[in-house]
Parts: structure tokens; sequence; C-alpha cells
């Protein structure tokens, strides 16, 4: 901290997994860090980064971009280069890609050596348990940067607290682990999520586990960030302290990494002057009356889901604007978003609710004040900018953390989980209904709101995330000399 205070500067690395879940806010780490001072190096293969937003010209001397070739992997077919660009089954082949980027990054770190540029430090993501060693050879110190919360990392557990208290069915993951003492008992995944879970700890077609990946990993690097902080993290404040003694490493929460006044400036608007027209649409909207439905670009929907979902909305009877994304394997070239929902849905909800097919900016739709409510997935980064600016959620969880994060919002009193059917995880259009109606019509909602707006108080305290990176700051400039592991 006194080091960093004095005008140390730093030059980072950092490698996010090939999924924009990941890229975005590696980005944003890495524009605070620029924004402090720091060099900073974002590495990923050309069309990821060619389809990140563009760098705040501010920043763009300290910021610069980095696109490894990407290897040629059988059955990835061409141009795949994220998990955005293949159905969920084909995203173990995403690893083995990621995998092949070991050598362009072996030679792109040699050269940068070789021209007096040693990094400080590479920050690196679950899946890259071989760089350590790439890194190693050169004197690079890692770190770890963690885009779920820290509860679902605690969830998953160090290799010695499996080991001495293993989980061998999918039930095993449907209660708290017996090291998460303190997690509230409703903090764990239903019965359709668990098989997801446990199979994050058997070998994928890359030939390694996630968990064997993350383990690897954690052992080999310095210590972990997490994007979250002791006010928002699932888990509650303990769970950093809980972390540091699961895996012998300091656990580091670098804040929520969105800042309202730093967000939306790179958008369509600023740099052409036209005005969204989801944004327009929204404009012509009683104040806080919509529901903003947004469930990312990668949420395993079906055909059913799609349906159920719209009439759920349908039946609810709410403004509704839906951020629509076709679903993998529904993307076939010719295919008409209408042909994906019901009947006649679009004509009988015009006026009143909108099904946008285009780019959403979702940041200025969730700041605008005709929205009053978000239904999500509960993605971590999507969790986040609702509660950052205040909305309840309606939530319907599908994988990787995002039910954790859904119980826990819900213990919070912010929201409520979509009801489902706990062996296969289905849903009808009446639980839609009825949670939409809990958050935006019953009485009821205004306790939601009520506890959505206090929590958007806390994380809006800029001073308290400033502290965030502050810490996390001093950390990077005091251990980046400490060649111990």
């Amino acid at each position: 901290m006194e080091e960093a205070a004095a005008g140390e500067k730093l030059d980072v690395v950092l490698f996010p997994w090939l999924a924009f879940g990941h890229l975005i806010p590696y980005l944003e780490l890495a524009k605070r860090l620029a924004a402090r001072g720091h060099a900073v190096t974002f590495v990923s293969t050309p069309r990821n980064v060619a389809r990140l937003p563009p760098v705040p010209a501010q920043l763009a001397p300290r910021l610069r971009l980095v696109a490894l070739p990407p290897p040629a992997v059988e059955g990835l077919p061409e141009g795949a280069e994220s998990t955005a660009d293949v159905p969920p089954e084909k995203n173990e082949l995403i690893k083995k890609a990621v995998d092949g980027l070991a050598a362009p990054f072996a030679a792109f770190l040699a050269d940068a050596v070789a021209r007096g540029r040693r990094p400080d430090w590479i920050v690196i993501d679950f899946c890259h348990n071989w760089l350590p060693a790439i890194a190693d050879e050169h004197g690079v110190p890692c770190a770890v940067f963690q885009i779920v919360p820290a509860a679902m990392v605690a969830f998953c557990g160090s290799r010695s607290a499996n080991a001495a208290h293993p989980r061998t069915t999918p039930e095993d993951f449907t209660v708290p682990p017996k090291w998460c003492a303190s997690f509230p008992s409703a903090i764990a995944y239903r019965r359709h999520e668990a098989d997801w879970v446990a199979g994050m700890f058997n070998p994928n077609a890359s030939g390694v586990s996630d968990m064997d990946r993350l383990w690897e990993i954690t052992e080999r690097t310095r210590f972990t960030i997490y994007r979250s902080s002791d006010e928002i993290d699932p888990a509650g404040a303990g769970v950093f302290a809980l972390l540091t003694d699961l895996y012998q490493k300091p656990a580091i929460p670098a804040g929520v990494l969105l800042q309202p006044e730093l967000d939306g400036r790179d958008d369509d608007e600023s740099r052409s002057g036209a005005r969204p027209e989801v944004l327009q649409w929204l404009d012509s909207q009683p104040p806080k009356s919509v529901i903003y439905v947004a469930l990312g670009s990668e949420a395993p929907l079906t055909a059913s889901d799609l349906h159920e979902l719209a009439l759920g909305l349908e039946v609810a009877g709410v403004r509704f604007l839906w951020a629509f994304r076709k679903p993998s394997g529904m993307s076939a070239p010719g295919t008409d978003v209408g042909e994906l929902l019901p009947t006649g849905f679009e004509d009988r909800t015009q006026g009143h609710g909108l099904v946008w097919t285009g780019w959403v900016p979702q940041v200025r739709v969730l700041a605008h004040g005709a929205v009053g409510a978000f239904l999500t997935h509960c993605g971590w980064g999507s969790t986040i900018e609702g509660l950052v600016y205040g909305h309840p959620l309606v939530m319907l969880p599908f994988v990787v953390d995002q039910g954790l994060i859904a119980r826990a919002m819900a213990e919070r009193r912010v929201g409520v989980e979509v009801a489902r059917d706990e062996s296969d995880g289905s849903f009808g259009r009446d639980d839609v209904a009825a949670a939409v109606r809990r958050v935006m019509v019953e009485e009821e909602g205004k306790v939601f709101s009520t506890n959505a707006k206090k929590l958007k108080q806390v994380l809006g305290d800029q001073r308290r995330q400033d502290q965030y990176m502050d810490e996390l700051e001093g950390y990077l400039t005091r251990y980046k000399d400490n060649n111990s592991s």
C-alpha cells in the first residue's frame, strides 16, 4: 500500500478464459489498473479482441490488447474462439483450444522479456493450469482472478477439503459442504443443478477436470482475487477468511468492478450521437413500470423454456423489455424469432412488451428510470449490474454459480426465484407469472424494492469500492518481489 501510494507502477498481464462472462470483467479490472497508472496487457484471441468494447482513449496508452493465434481443434467450427460461438456441449473443446494457446503464450512472454518488458504479474483464470510453469521460467509471479462469487469457490472447496470430506453423489451437492458451516442451509444446489456441479470434478474432453485445473492453479499462484466484496458475496464477509484458510493463500476481494459513473460511455450513443432504439422505447414507458428480461448469451434454454417464459410474461400482464438471444442449437440461418415464440405472442403484447433481438446496452437499460425490476439468469455480472442500480430480481438460474447466487439473493429478500421442478428444473408459465407479479405488482414487491435500494446504496459507496482496489494494488506491489509461492 505504501509502496503503491509512493508511485511504484506495475506491468500486469491479464489472460481470461475464452467466454465473454470472463472477458468483460477481466477488461474492467484491466481498466481500473490502467486508470491507476499501471501498464496492462490484455491477452486473448483475435476474434475475441475484436469483439471487446473499445478501450477508453485516456487509458489506451497504458492498456494494450494482444491477440494470440488460436489453435485448430478437431470438432470446433472455424472461427469459434469463445463459448459464445459454440453450443454448451462443445465448451469442453474451447478448453482444448485454451490448452493450445500454451506455445503462443510462451512465445509472447519470452519476447516481452527479451524486449525488457518482463511483467511484474500474470493474472490468469481457472483454466490456465499450464501457465504457471511458463511464468516460472521467467521468474514472473501469477495470481488468479475469479469472476464467480467467492461463495462458489468455497462451495467447491480445496483439494484437501474434498479428500477429507468426499462428495460421491449429486445429492451431496444439495447441502452446504462440511467446511462451509457458516453457509445458510438454503445456499446449495437444487437436485436438477447438482449433476452439473458434480461434473466439474470429472475429466472432460480436454482430458482434465475443471476442479483439477482450479486446484492446480490455486496451488501454484500467490493469491486469488475475487470480483466480490464483503457487502455482496452470497456467503457474506467471512468467506474471504474461509478461503484463505482453505487454500492457504490470501483471498482478496477486488470489489464489484462496476461503478455507474465509469460505465456506459463507450456505447453507440457516445460514438455516433444516435440513441439506441431500446432506450427510445423505454423513454415512452412510465417510471418503474418495466421488467427487463435478460438471460445472458449462453443460458441452455429449450424451446419449452422460451414458450413458458414468454407466456408467463404475458399472463403476468406487466410491461417488459426482453433482450432476446437465440439459444444455441436454435440459431440456424433463416430462423425467425417469431418461430421461437408462441404463436401471436408479439402481437398480443404489442404496446406494453418489446422483444429485442439486436444489441442491448444492458447497463444503460438498467439505469433507465422506466425499469423497475430485472428478470435474470443470475450470472454474477448481471446480478451485480442489477443490484448496483437497485432493482429487485426475478431469478431463473441455470448453471455454474447461478443457483447459489439466486438462493442467496432470495435469502436477502431482494427478489424471488421462479419455482421449478426439483428433479428436472422445468418451469411453467404460471411459475413465471407468479414470480413476476410478486416483485412487480403485489404488496410484497415493496419489500424487495426497498431491500434492493439499500444494497444499491452500499454498492454505490465509491470510497469503499476504491478501498478494495487500493488493497489489491497493495498486494500486487508488495508480493511481486516475494519469490515464495
